[in-house]
């Protein structure tokens, strides 16, 4: 509700003013939107007020009633829906053929249009030969006829050709370009000639002039041209025209006109072959090509000239031995024969009889050439069956030169042939197989010790190799090996690098193939090649040696399809086994080429063996302690097996070479490495003492009886044994105890050689926090089985290739001393075989333990309880106020850098020990502990002595 005010007073409205009669609804709605800001005014100020004539709106108009549906509409609409439904159908057909023809295979499609061509080409013959009637004839009549003209009789053969050529060479597309040029260059340059030969007829003179004569094509090419330059120099560029697309047709550059109506005259019997060129490139090249794929020449070896040989040969040696070319094969030979180097030394021969005719010694290259057609000619004979001096152009050899070389598949070391030389085969015998023949145990080996003497009346008799089974006979060469040196073969000459495989070594796991290198090769060349020789041999797993070690060769190893087991009986019947008595001879597997692999853990001294789940590590510790079970008695070596997981070294328990029972508690483990420390101190003790440097000559003098306790002395000496500690999973006790399972480790390995003490240490996990720098560096052996990565590889090898091996017992063996590592397949034992071993040295002696080796660690859980974690401080402290005989706790606070609290409880853990006497307030406390009884009393508080 608003106020207004005009000059006749003040009147209130209720609403907005009706609009005036005879203003439409858009006019009314523009008064409001005017008025609408008057509405928003401020109520301070008035607005003067307008009164709009009440007034009613005109009545609407009724609407027009609709015109009546025509049937001629209806009609057209059935009509073009019908043509509409017609064109989409039809399209949808054409589209789908379309989709088809995309799937359907290129050869096919090839096929379809040249089935396409030679049916336009019938057509066309049926119209322009015969006069076929109908529309077809009619059509043909008029484009094909109108277009060529007198010429229209040569455009089916035309298409016939080239729907013939599609046919006979689908896969040569890259030519159909050319060649469609060359017939538009052709057929316009020949149709303009046919209509100015006819008078140039025009469109003056009637359309079947222009048919009669070289047709529109003729009449649009001929016309412009006799415009512009004359008929003279248009008929030139004409046959300029014709000659060009006769060339770019049979794809012929000019200067080779020559030779090809040389050829072409030779072919029609208008030349005698005599005049043929002999050295024919093209021909040469074709025959090149067809050629199976062989290994790349050698550069030419430089050849010095003799003063004495006359210039005439000089030159004929030269023609000879530089040109590429190759005379073209007489009329007489096969030409289905292959190349060969007798026909690459014809030249050479030639030289040489000029040699010998003018009394002059041949060039020694000359004569080995001259010597291997001989010596090919007369195995040629001899295959054939007839008389070595039969064949047609044999050269003798010449006089005073060196017989040549008997050809072998494979050249020795450094002893290749050059690139002039013959291509070897892919034969058996041009490779040979290098692999060692498997050792067979001979029965003229010495007898074996099955019965021996322990001390006292103990008698002790060794498992039988009955007990382990044999294994079958080594796989021998087969086709596998020769396909793959031809791909190897195949991949050197691709890529265009001058290597040949000279021979291959077959292994159990893998088989290794020896490349040899052409001169000023790269051995980069071959390693870059890794993945294109492992696409061609169908193999992921290639690893490359370069060089083999004490080979100059390239080795490829490359795995087996049919792999083979290697049994630890077949190991240990070798001679060489049965001849080195030492106890700690252990098999470990068969090598690369063939060779058996043993190796002495007291010459290792450590090894380290680690690989990934299921790669072949607990089968090698198997072997090891098989082969220990199977040479030594327990009196010779002594083990102490650990085995965290609980389940690979149960089958040993019980064994008599236990020193204490197979130990799974980690904590336990690191105890028993802390005896083992121990027990080598007491060794080197007794070494120093009697002034021997090794185990070895200290039990060799007291058996011998050089070796006697001092008078008074109840000690009775006796001859150490081995002692072999065997780790299953050192990531299992680094986890639990690392420092002190890493400080057991660090001392053994560094000392304990001498000391008769021996270390294997396995795990599935080779990383850096478990094999340390300090345990590497002082276990020299290494054997890695697949791991996976390469930092693992690093981590065990110091070097990659373990991530390349293929599992299941495939190795790299890395003795002390070697810089290459050997690939190996690990030997394998069953476990039928084990338990039969196992029962029979339980069979022989019961086990005997010793208490102190894990003693120590009921007085330390004891001791555990009171001191907690702070062992180390302890001793720290106790060293520190023994040595200086000053009890202050201040002095702990300051010296250890610990707080008040920590160094008050340790002076109390020394009070309770009876280092340091109770407390006198300020004052400092009295050491009851003298500097030489320190080492004692650290004994006691470590639990390693009773007080």
């Amino acid at each position: 509700m608003a106020s207004r005010t005009s000059g006749k007073g003040t009147q209130r409205t209720a609403g907005p003013a009706k609009p005036r009669a005879g203003q439409s609804g858009g006019a009314a709605k523009k008064t409001a939107a005017k008025k609408a800001p008057a509405r928003r005014a401020p109520a301070g100020k008035a607005a003067p007020a307008r009164k709009a004539p009440a007034k009613k709106a005109p009545a609407r108009k009724p609407a027009a009633p609709k015109p009546a549906p025509s049937p001629t509409g209806g009609v057209y609409r059935l009509v073009r829906a019908c043509w509409l439904g017609a064109a989409h159908a039809i399209g949808a057909v054409f589209r789908g053929f379309g989709r088809g023809a995309k799937n359907l295979d290129p050869a096919h499609r090839k096929d379809g249009l040249a089935l396409l061509l030679l049916g336009l080409a019938l057509v066309v013959a049926a119209g322009t030969w015969s006069n076929l009637s109908g529309p077809v004839g009619n059509l043909v009549e008029l484009l094909v006829t109108g277009a060529f003209g007198r010429l229209d009789l040569v455009v089916p053969i035309l298409l016939g050709g080239i729907a013939v050529r599609l046919i006979r060479h689908p896969e040569r597309p890259e030519a159909n370009g050319r060649i469609l040029i060359g017939l538009s260059a052709l057929v316009i340059g020949v149709l303009g000639q046919v209509a100015m030969a006819c008078g140039s007829p025009g469109r003056g003179d009637g359309l079947a002039a222009i048919q009669d004569a070289g047709g529109y094509v003729g009449w649009a090419v001929s016309k412009p041209l006799i415009f512009t330059v004359g008929q003279t120099l248009a008929v030139a560029l004409l046959v300029l025209l014709t000659v060009f697309g006769l060339l770019v047709v049979t794809a012929t550059p000019v200067n080779a006109i020559p030779q090809r109506l040389r050829a072409l005259g030779a072919r029609l019997g208008l030349l005698e072959t005599a005049d043929r060129d002999p050295y024919d490139e093209d021909a040469y090249g074709a025959e090149w090509r067809e050629e199976p794929a062989r290994r790349p020449r050698r550069a030419p070896v430089p050849v010095e000239r003799d003063p004495d040989v006359p210039a005439e040969a000089a030159v004929l040696e030269e023609a000879a031995l530089g040109k590429r070319r190759r005379p073209r094969r007489a009329a007489g030979q096969s030409a289905d024969r292959p190349m060969d180097a007798v026909d690459v030394a014809a030249a050479a021969a030639a030289a040489l009889d000029g040699a010998v005719l003018h009394g002059v010694q041949p060039s020694p290259l000359v004569a080995e050439l001259s010597g291997a057609i001989t010596g090919e000619r007369r195995d040629r004979g001899a295959g054939t069956g007839a008389e070595p001096g039969a064949e047609s152009g044999a050269v003798p050899p010449a006089r005073g030169a060196e017989p040549p070389a008997e050809k072998t598949g494979t050249a020795g070391k450094g002893g290749r042939t050059g690139g002039s030389g013959p291509v070897p085969d892919l034969t058996k015998s041009a490779v040979p197989d290098l692999t060692k023949a498997a050792p067979e145990p001979s029965g003229e080996l010495p007898p074996r010790a099955e019965q021996l003497q322990l001390s006292g009346d103990i008698t002790y008799a060794l498992p039988s190799l009955d007990l382990l089974t044999r294994g079958g006979p080594g796989k021998a060469r087969s086709a596998a090996n020769d396909a793959i040196v031809h791909a190897l073969t195949t991949v050197f000459t691709e890529f265009k690098v001058d290597a040949a495989v000279t021979g291959f070594t077959r292994g159990p796991t893998v088989t290794r193939y020896e490349v040899e290198l052409g001169p000023a090769v790269k051995v980069e060349k071959i390693t870059a090649l890794a993945k294109n020789i492992a696409y061609a041999v169908a193999s992921p797993d290639v690893r490359i040696i370069s060089p083999i070690p004490g080979k100059s060769a390239v080795g490829i190893e490359i795995p087996n399809t049919d792999r083979e087991m290697v049994n630890v009986g077949d190991v240990l019947r070798l001679a060489d086994a049965a001849e080195d008595d030492h106890p700690m001879l252990v098999a470990l597997g068969k090598d690369v080429e063939g060779g058996y692999v043993m190796a002495n853990m007291a010459k290792m001294p450590h090894i380290l063996v680690a690989g990934a789940t299921g790669s072949g590590k607990s089968s090698c510790i198997n072997c090891l302690i098989t082969s220990i079970m199977m040479r030594a008695t327990p009196e010779d070596v002594r083990m102490v097996l650990v085995d965290p997981k609980r389940v690979e070294l149960t089958a040993y328990e019980g064994i008599p070479h236990l020193i204490t029972p197979i130990i799974t508690n980690p904590k336990r483990a690191a105890e028993a490495l802390q005896w083992v420390v121990r027990e080598m101190d007491l060794r080197y003790d007794d070494l120093a003492a009697f002034g021997y440097r090794h185990i070895d000559d200290f039990n060799a003098a007291i058996r011998s009886g050089k070796l006697k306790t001092p008078e008074g002395s109840e000690r009775e000496l006796s001859p150490y044994p081995y002692l072999l500690v065997i780790v299953d999973e050192l990531a299992d006790l680094m986890m639990v105890a690392p420092r002190d399972v890493e400080d057991a480790i660090v001392r053994i390995t560094q000392l304990a050689r001498a000391a008769g003490i021996h270390l294997v240490l396995a795990t599935q996990r080779p990383s850096v926090d478990v094999v340390t720098g300090l345990i590497k560096a002082n276990v020299p052996s290494r054997l890695a089985f697949a791991t996976s990565s390469l930092a693992d590889s690093r981590v065990i090898l110091d070097q990659p290739g373990a991530e390349k091996l293929i599992g299941k017992g495939d190795g790299l063996f890395l003795p002390m001393g070697a810089n290459k590592p050997v690939r190996m397949q690990g030997a394998f034992v069953t476990e039928d075989e084990v338990a039969a071993v196992v029962q029979h040295c339980k069979d022989q002696m019961a086990p005997v333990f010793r208490d102190d080796v894990t003693v120590g660690g009921k007085q330390k859980k004891e001791i555990d309880e009171d001191i907690g974690d702070d062992l180390d401080l302890l001793c720290q402290a106790a060293e520190l106020v023994v040595s200086t005989q000053f009890g202050s706790t201040s002095m702990l606070q300051r010296k250890l850098r610990v707080g008040f609290a920590k160094a008050g409880r340790l002076m109390d853990l020394m009070e309770s020990r009876d280092i340091v006497g109770p407390s006198e307030g300020s004052k400092a406390r009295d050491v009851l502990v003298k500097p030489d009884e320190l080492d004692g009393v650290l004994a006691v508080i470590r639990g390693e002595a009773t007080q």
